[in-house]
């Protein structure tokens, strides 16, 4: 038989169509496999795809035979944890409807046609609302590369405004009236499925944090980062702890009476090493760290009377204000 041009590329396109189009489920015959070749543009003997399938195991796949069929029974990502990439993906509001299609088809080749099915009927399990910034996937990339190469970033920052003046009703307003942030980047944070941006701000001589999907026309400086005296010591797990959705204000020491039934709420948001104390039978008293802002009070008014705030007097007093304000459209008395 005369050699094909292909024929060089043909164990590629084996290892290819086994990867394609076999699984634990479903196997090729060597029939099959030489008609799959065939779609490729080569020819071959039926003989030598046994040594073919020999010299793949070699290489490290693991092509099995059961029967007359042929199946690649493992990889690198088994099913299980393909799924829960997809729905990784899906659920994440720092991501773009379209960004997240794009990721999943990615994702979904890692696995054969079979399978890729199951993938895309994950897709339609979970219906969340998600970013309207497409730019965000490069700005995490951009970010990544200041902190790497440890240097200062500009950006402009901005929110996002409901106008009735006859154009778009959700506009983008920029703060600073469109002038741009200086910051020096040193952390990127996952919370409240939105990602963060931790960085320290020079002029105000603070640690300060900002929504990556609000950033426009991040760029990098020639300037070195400043502010590794503050970051060798901090701490961002506990930061992300106490500021509530990433909502900024005063930090505070506050002391906290919970009910004992409401462990696993403070567990959950401050962690196995939040400074706890019993009160009585019923309640603990816990004492933690939180940046004061409507977001912490609002938690703290979903516990309802499983919770009192304790300490600073500041805390109830700021408390009790957000109640009033909260019921005046009510017509209660405050």
């Amino acid at each position: 038989m005369a050699k094909n041009p292909n024929q060089k590329l043909k164990l590629l396109y084996l290892m290819r169509i086994l990867q394609e189009q076999t699984d634990s489920e479903h196997g090729l015959t060597i029939a099959q496999l030489l008609a799959e070749l065939e779609r490729c543009g080569i020819m071959a003997e039926r003989k030598s795809l046994y040594d073919d399938m020999e010299a793949l195991r070699t290489f490290g796949l693991d092509v099995q035979r059961t029967g007359h069929q042929y199946h690649l029974l493992s990889r690198s990502f088994q099913l299980p944890e393909l799924k829960l990439l997809v729905d990784a993906v899906q659920s994440s509001r720092f991501l773009t409807s379209k960004k997240s299609q794009e990721l999943i088809k990615k994702v979904e080749s890692l696995a054969s046609v079979y399978e890729a099915r199951l993938l895309q009927r994950q897709v339609h399990v979970t219906n969340r609302i998600k970013t309207m910034n497409e730019s965000i996937y490069y700005n995490i990339d951009k970010l990544h590369s200041a902190i790497s190469a440890g240097r200062r970033i500009s950006f402009r920052y901005f929110s996002w405004a409901i106008c009735f003046d006859g154009g778009e009703q959700v506009q983008k307003r920029y703060r600073r009236e469109g002038n741009r942030y200086s910051v020096s980047p040193w952390a990127l944070c996952w919370d409240n499925e939105n990602y963060y941006l931790i960085g320290y701000d020079g002029q105000s001589d603070q640690i300060r944090h900002y929504r990556v999907d609000k950033m426009n026309d991040i760029q990098q400086s020639k300037l070195p980062r400043e502010g590794q005296e503050r970051f060798e010591k901090f701490d961002l797990g506990s930061y992300a702890k106490g500021i509530f959705g990433m909502f900024g204000g005063e930090e505070l020491q506050v002391r906290l009476r919970f009910e004992n039934n409401l462990a696993n709420v403070v567990v959950d948001r401050f962690g196995k090493d939040v400074f706890v104390q019993p009160d009585d039978g019923e309640h603990f008293i816990a004492v933690v760290r939180v940046q004061m802002s409507p977001q912490f009070l609002g938690w703290i008014f979903a516990l309802g009377v499983g919770v009192e705030i304790l300490s600073p007097q500041s805390v109830r007093d700021a408390l009790l204000e957000q109640s009033r304000r909260a019921l005046a459209p009510y017509g209660v008395p405050v």
